[in-house]
């Protein structure tokens, strides 16, 4: 038996629509400043070890928790009724306008820069059209290939934090082809399976960068070291969606959330490169255990007032737009920090700009173009039937 239906992939007239977690959104938001300001710093360090906010890099972890929470709690239900399809395009409209705009900003920024590598040397104009077309298209670049334009072997050398996105990207399709199909006790057993072979990657140190700060690169095993964050992280967030239940609220959890992640990120890292143990047992309390407590409290927790409210639907909304923009900004930010050998004391207004100009942007961003563009999308292929078979 089939029916038609008029809906682009969201289904919204046969499925209704679950209540929002608007607490969860501020939080990403919180994590989505935290990493700015973590790049902020990362201009400064001169390794992994004496970066200040050396934590940051954690976020994209609780990124990946939330993600699957979020996507469990709102699909996991509504298969019955919704296509691989339907679920893509839905995915595509929400994701996809800022993986575009993102390798806009980085192409305009690297020509500002003067198209030119880390090192000096000029990269011709078809390099950056290759690098730009990659981006937009969300395919990976190869250390020393032609759009592989910077020389520092970025997967997405116009916006590096593209890799997450890549990865969020694979983390939607196992989920809609595999995942969703598990049972509870199965993708408990994924999870677990998944941890470890993070921890055996974190505790070896398997792609030689002192930390779990990995992905962004194919050399050096981050590819699987990426793809080993996101699997588990993504896949917790998908069983703690299945047998979270609400259960106390917690008044002004937000903000208690939120005191939690700014206390974690900031922590130095402990030990030496040469003896990383401890860091490794730190990241890995955090995603596996502070990090899940946090998204269960806040989805069991409560805003009091409105504008607790405004400032969670605010960062909520900025969220992905400043994480998918900023580092674009961030080269620029760089190379005037590098070519003048500056350090934070002369460099800490412009730094603080930095920041307040990427919320400034995001927020155009989301308001003259994410949101319309998404709207048109839907409005386009809402408008087309599609044939849905039980």
């Amino acid at each position: 038996m089939s029916k038609i239906i008029t809906s682009p992939g969201d289904l919204s007239d046969t499925i209704a629509a679950k209540p929002h977690y608007h607490l969860l959104d501020g939080l990403r938001g919180v994590a989505a400043l935290i990493v700015i300001i973590y790049h902020v710093f990362e201009g400064f360090a001169t390794n992994a070890s004496d970066q200040h906010l050396n934590h940051g890099y954690l976020a994209v972890d609780f990124f990946f928790i939330l993600s699957g929470f979020v996507i469990g709690y709102a699909y996991d239900d509504r298969w019955k009724g919704m296509t691989l399809r339907g679920f893509f395009r839905r995915r595509l409209i929400r994701l996809h306008p800022m993986v575009v705009i993102g390798a806009v900003l980085g192409a305009v920024t690297f020509l500002i820069q003067g198209s030119v590598k880390w090192d000096g040397s000029s990269v011709p104009m078809s390099a950056v059209l290759c690098a730009f077309l990659a981006g937009a298209c969300l395919i990976p670049v190869m250390p020393g290939s032609i759009a592989e334009v910077r020389g520092n072997g970025e997967l997405f050398p116009l916006n590096g934090p593209t890799w997450s996105l890549f990865f969020e990207y694979i983390g939607n399709i196992l989920y809609a082809i595999f995942l969703r199909r598990f049972s509870t006790m199965a993708l408990a057993v994924f999870v677990f399976m998944a941890g470890i072979l993070m921890g055996i990657v974190s505790f070896t140190d398997l792609c030689g960068s002192g930390n779990m700060g990995v992905g962004w690169t194919m050399a050096n095993h981050n590819l699987i070291g990426g793809f080993l964050r996101m699997s588990f992280s993504f896949s917790l967030g998908l069983l703690l969606a299945r047998i979270y239940r609400p259960g106390m609220k917690v008044k002004g959890a937000f903000w208690w959330c939120s005191l939690a992640l700014v206390a974690l990120l900031p922590v130095p890292y402990l030990g030496t490169l040469d003896s990383h143990v401890m860091n490794s047992v730190y990241e890995l309390v955090c995603i596996m255990v502070i990090f899940p407590v946090i998204v269960c409290l806040a989805a069991g927790g409560d805003t009091a007032g409105l504008r607790s409210k405004r400032i969670c639907r605010f960062l909520g909304d900025i969220s992905y737009p400043v994480y998918a923009i900023h580092y674009p900004v961030m080269y620029l930010f760089y190379a005037w920090l590098w070519d003048n050998a500056l350090s934070f004391s002369d460099a800490w207004p412009v730094a603080l700009a930095v920041v307040a100009g990427n919320i400034v942007l995001a927020y155009l961003c989301i308001r003259y173009y994410d949101a319309p563009v998404r709207r048109w999308l839907a409005d386009r292929w809402r408008s087309r039937k599609i044939s849905v078979v039980d």
